[in-house]
């Protein structure tokens, strides 16, 4: 910071430098000119002129008050004079800093109230307008991405209303036909009690996913960050998946490797797991295989779930775990919800010092998660 401002330093020093030659130069004229010097004889007839005609005194007593006011104190009024001359430089030094300070605050505020106004300061405060400028980018890029996040949000909000009015309308209709139709026979009367369900089950989804919103800015709380028994968890996860599973027809094939150990949050990551296989469920194509496998890998626990499906455009891989990226596109498909899953798997893995993404080859698509693994030595767990 110090080097930055070696510019400004150097002027302030400057102009304190030349207010004080200024004020000794004329302390100098004084005393070796008016008082001392060539101009000795008229400043002393001035001064008994000036005390003869407005003191009415003589031109005896005049000379004694100029010997013994002015000859006398030369020296102190000199540097009284020397004294006031500085203050009045350094008063104009300082009269340029404050305009200096009126600058830096005008740019301020004009980054505040407009972002998109160019900030411009003298020479000598180049440093604090590069400070400024990279504030301004700063403040920008917030306030795009906080108006691409309302936008998104308002979007989620139409998309959501939209969605749930479609499956609504369904349960009101099948339940009003069935109090209108007492006598339907059994069959029929379960075939419509059934879409109903059905229907009523996919608005608590889309109303799941709605409240997600609000719990989509995730933190890692350091205290509740444990060694995770990943193997176990893996298996425990596709253990509970099988009745959906069952339900599409879908077999899964595991391969996880013993004793993988990461240190996180086990409620939160088994959030990611859950979102990513619950999504190879809904896009994997009926009779078809998921497959998961988990091994170590130079120091990290790679998992991988893969399912058949369509294939997801090269273009839009990246896309996918942006928040509310379905919105985008088949919005009405049975299988999809907000597009929140995959958004909050990645910053749950990414707090996680993780990385995930996703791969597909045109039967193939693949989730692929990497965690540092977390090792254990001396009786102490370390972080590989």
């Amino acid at each position: 910071m110090n080097k930055k401002y070696t510019r400004l330093k150097l002027k302030m020093l400057l102009l304190v430098v030349a207010g004080t030659v200024v004020a000794g130069g004329v302390g100098l004229f004084l005393l070796e000119v008016v008082v001392d010097g060539v101009l000795q004889d008229p400043f002393a007839r001035a001064f008994t002129a000036v005390a003869q005609g407005l003191f009415g005194q003589t031109e005896e007593a005049a000379l004694a008050l100029y010997q013994t006011y002015i000859r006398n104190n030369k020296t102190l009024i000199i540097n009284l004079g020397m004294m006031a001359l500085m203050l009045v430089a350094f008063y104009l030094a300082m009269g340029r800093f404050t305009r200096w300070l009126d600058q830096v605050g005008h740019a301020t505020r004009q980054m505040v109230e407009d972002s998109s106004k160019p900030i411009s300061l003298p020479g000598e405060l180049q440093p604090m307008e590069e400070d400024l400028k990279a504030i301004q980018a700063q403040l920008r890029a917030r306030e795009d991405a906080a108006r691409e996040s309302d936008q998104r949000k308002n979007d989620l909000i139409a998309f959501l209303a939209h969605d749930l009015k479609t499956p609504l309308t369904s349960v009101v209709g099948y339940l009003t036909l069935l109090r209108a139709q007492p006598d339907l026979d059994r069959a029929e009367r379960i075939k419509y009690t059934g879409i109903a369900l059905d229907k009523a089950e996919r608005l608590e989804e889309l109303l799941g996913e709605f409240f997600d919103i609000t719990r989509m800015e995730l933190k890692l709380d350091e205290n509740e960050l444990v060694p995770i028994q990943l193997s176990m968890l893996l298996e425990q996860l596709t253990d509970e998946f099988y009745p959906l599973f069952a339900e599409k027809d879908l077999r899964c094939e595991t391969t996880i490797a013993h004793h993988l150990v990461v240190r996180g949050d086990p409620d939160k990551l088994a959030r990611v797991f859950d979102n990513v296989l619950r999504n190879a469920v809904n896009y994997s194509t009926p009779g078809g295989v998921v497959e998961l496998r988990a091994e170590e890998a130079d120091g990290r626990v790679e998992i991988t779930v893969r399912n058949e499906g369509l294939e997801i455009p090269e273009g839009e891989l990246a896309n996918i775990f942006r928040k509310f990226y379905r919105l985008d596109a088949a919005r009405s498909s049975r299988t999809g919800g907000a597009g929140l899953g995959l958004a909050i798997a990645k910053e749950i893995v990414e707090l996680h010092g993780g990385t995930i993404r996703a791969e597909s080859n045109g039967k193939f698509t693949s989730f692929i998660i990497s965690l540092p693994v977390l090792r254990e030595g001396s009786g102490d767990w370390r972080e590989n």
